[in-house]
């Protein structure tokens, strides 16, 4: 789901699959603390899961923090 929205908001990211990776798993584990998928990054900064970016969505936070991005 979190990448259905970031596809409907034109959104260009990067997918890791960190359960063909465990060096990436790991990685990921250590960045965001969290050990649930996904773990989403937004200017290299863990803004959580789905329900997170969902949460962002919902209170008009989330294209902020996109166009820092961009």
């Amino acid at each position: 789901m979190a990448k259905q929205l970031l596809e409907r908001k034109g959104v260009n990211f990067q997918e890791i699959r960190v359960d063909l990776d465990p060096d990436k798993r790991q990685e990921m584990m250590q960045k965001s603390r969290q050990r649930t998928v996904p773990q989403i990054f937004i200017n290299g900064k863990s803004i959580g899961g789905y329900t997170d970016l969902a949460q962002l969505q919902r209170s008009n936070q989330l294209d902020d923090l996109l166009a820092a991005n961009s």
